[in-house]
Formats: C-alpha cells, sequence, structure tokens
C-alpha cells in the first residue's frame, strides 16, 4: 500500500508505505487499509493544524465508483466490497471517492503529468498486465459499466495465446513486462531472466533478445494503433516497467506505430512522468475533486487518505 497527504495543488506532503497483508486473507487488507487511512488522517491534524477534508483511494481489478464498491480484485480476494462507505465511517464521515488503480495514476500523469495541457490523451501502463486510461479534457472517462481503457483485451493476434479474461492474443499475453519476461526466460534459457534483462540483451545486440523485443513492440503498436483509431488522443503516454527501457522501448515503438497508421493522426508517445507515486497523487486529485464539487474552499491542509494494490490518499 501506498499513501499520502495531499495538498490542493496534487503535492505530496507525507508518504508512507506498508505492507497490504493479503496473506492474511481479504479482510485483513480492508482492515490494514481502513487503519492505515485513520492513522494518516491523525497524523494530518497533528503536523498541520486540521485533519483532511476528503479521501481518495485507488484499487486493482473491477470498481464500481458510482456505488464506491471494489467489485472484484482477484490479487487481494475480494469480491463487493463497500470501501467508499467503510472508510467514510473509520475517517469521521468526510466524502470518499474511489477509483481503478490504473484510471486513477492515469488522472494524475494526465493533469500535473506527462500529459499535463493535452486535452485527450491515452495513459498504457506495460506491468504485469496492460490496462488503460482515457484522459478527456482533465478527467478519466470510466465508461458505462467501469471497463473503458481495457486495452491489454485487444485480441491483436488471433487464436494466440490463451487470456485468464476467456479470450486467446490479448495485447497484454505479448505485451506487458511480465509477458516480455516470460518470452525472454525461454530464449535465453535462464528462468530467472526479466524484461529489464530483456532490454539490456537488446542494447548489446543480441539477435534472440532483439526478436522477443520486436515481437512485442510489433504487439504493442497493432494494439496502439486499434487505439488511436478509436480515440484519437493528442498524447500517448506509456508507463509502467517495460517503459523503464526507455528509449530501447520508445524509438522502435514510435517507428512501429508510425509505419502503421494510415489516415490517423499519429499522437506524441512520450514516457509517464509519474512513476509509481502516480496512483497516490491521483487519489489526492479525486480527493481534492470531492471538495471543489462541494464548493469548499481549497487550504494548504491535506486533503485526505490515499491507498493502489490498494493505494491509499489522505
Amino acid at each position: 500500500m501506498k499513501a499520502a497527504l495531499a495538498g490542493p495543488g496534487g503535492e505530496l506532503l507525507h508518504q508512507a508505505r506498508r505492507a497490504t497483508g493479503r496473506e492474511r486473507g481479504p479482510e485483513a487488507v480492508v482492515a490494514g487499509i481502513l487503519d492505515f487511512a485513520a492513522e494518516l488522517r491523525a497524523l494530518g491534524a497533528e503536523r498541520f493544524g486540521e485533519p483532511a477534508g476528503a479521501a481518495g483511494v485507488a484499487v486493482p481489478g473491477i470498481v464500481d465508483a458510482e456505488r464506491g464498491v471494489a467489485v472484484y480484485a482477484a490479487n487481494l480476494g475480494w469480491r463487493d466490497v463497500p470501501l467508499r462507505t467503510l472508510l467514510g465511517e473509520r475517517l469521521g464521515g468526510i466524502p470518499v471517492a474511489l477509483g481503478h488503480d490504473v484510471r486513477t495514476g492515469g488522472l494524475a500523469e494526465g493533469r500535473i503529468g506527462a500529459g499535463q495541457g493535452a486535452d485527450r490523451f491515452l495513459f498504457v501502463p506495460l506491468g504485469t498486465g496492460i490496462a488503460g486510461a482515457i484522459g478527456i479534457d482533465g478527467r478519466v472517462e470510466a465508461g458505462a459499466h467501469g471497463f473503458a481503457g481495457e486495452i491489454g483485451h485487444v485480441v491483436v493476434r488471433p487464436g494466440g495465446i490463451p487470456c485468464p479474461c476467456g479470450q486467446r492474443g490479448c495485447l497484454e499475453r505479448f505485451a506487458s513486462a511480465s509477458a516480455v519476461s516470460q518470452a525472454w526466460a525461454e530464449a535465453s534459457g535462464d528462468p530467472a531472466a526479466d524484461a529489464a534483462d530483456c532490454a539490456k540483451a537488446v542494447e548489446s545486440g543480441d539477435a534472440r533478445a532483439l526478436a522477443v523485443w520486436r515481437d512485442a513492440v510489433d504487439a504493442l503498436a497493432d494494439g496502439l494503433v486499434t487505439a488511436l483509431t478509436l480515440l484519437d488522443p493528442r498524447v500517448l503516454i506509456i508507463g509502467g516497467g517495460l517503459a523503464e527501457a526507455g528509449e530501447t522501448l520508445f524509438s522502435p515503438l514510435r517507428d512501429a506505430v508510425r509505419q502503421r497508421v494510415t489516415f490517423q493522426k499519429l499522437p506524441e508517445i512520450v514516457p509517464a512522468a509519474l512513476g509509481d507515486t502516480a496512483g497516490c497523487l491521483g487519489a489526492g486529485l479525486m480527493a481534492w475533486d470531492l471538495l471543489d464539487t462541494a464548493s469548499a474552499a481549497p487550504t494548504a491542509s491535506p486533503a485526505a487518505t490515499a491507498a493502489t494494490d490498494p493505494e491509499v490518499t489522505t
């Protein structure tokens, strides 16, 4: 869990981390979030003279933000957890915003990160899987059912590798950091090798690594061109572990996307700017949005508690 006290401009006034405790079961994770948030709010009151006025929390999986319910999170063992209600009760009735971890990180990247100033952006983190956040005029589109932006489950290789979602050939089975790690471990014969090792081997000119990397970049470009055809973003922000390869990824990726576009306008393709603080920053922004909506005058006091996997921001 990553948590922070957030100021009105999105600045992090205090940050903290702790384990989720998920080995103790899903109830323990929920209890840990509530305790963490309460401690952070108390710290804010002690350090800044008043407690947080709102809270934002970002969690993985399927989120019903309107109802404030974490519908499903496989890695946490959650189903239909009323997190907004539980947090609101624990924090003295302050307003609580609940968001999907990637969309919350995308909100921060769009407003104060790599997409700042862009009216339309698409944020795509390449991690264990691949998800996306569709940015429109300073907000992130969740979709009618909370599934908007799931680019990782666009089929780019029909009939290809089975995906846990039930389809075959999904983008995240070829271009996520975990997919590259698996492909490189097999190609190199080293079961401990990962995507970062593959990137280093690419930089040294290893033919096997170049083949693995090219397959991943081609799949990613196919998926991204589908997305930009539908969404026409001005900026395409790539984050996550695979993006840490820098120009080893971005140079061939820009070329591959450029070669695939026809009538589409080529967006600016840039690396994410906020790293693993994006979720906390986004949760803080969601909390301040609640205060702004309620016409509360912003002050220099902390806003709320934020938590991804889960991520709490106060």
